[in-house]
């Protein structure tokens, strides 16, 4: 019961270009549940409020104006990261989160299962 974060496009389509639809360019999987274990250990800190929204039943989106704060908080999740693992998903986060900021019309999303 992961949350997986995933890099989105938004691109126009239909006859007059003006309905907008998503496109998944990237995906940070959370398959053995890494990101939740360290959003256990920060969350209610006070020192990450975006990620402390994050619900593994639903769904968070952060636009690439957030995206500083969100590296932010996850410099947090470093500092509290234990296992190799857990400092990879994290780096993978990030990496993810830069692309989000480099991009145009792009948007992050967690996406709790």
């Amino acid at each position: 019961m992961g949350v997986d974060a995933v890099l989105y496009r938004r691109v126009r389509s239909g006859a007059d270009r003006r309905r907008l639809s998503y496109v998944s360019v990237e995906v940070v999987a959370d398959r053995q549940d890494v990101l939740l274990d360290l959003l256990a250990r920060v969350r209610g800190g006070g020192r990450t409020p975006m990620l402390d929204r994050v619900d593994p039943l639903g769904e968070l989106t952060v636009d690439a104006g957030q995206v500083p704060r969100l590296l932010t908080e996850l410099r947090c999740l470093l500092e509290v990261a234990r296992a190799p693992q857990e400092v990879e998903q994290v780096r993978r986060l990030a990496r993810l989160a830069h692309r989000c900021l480099e991009g145009r019309d792009v948007e992050l999303r967690f996406e709790g299962d």
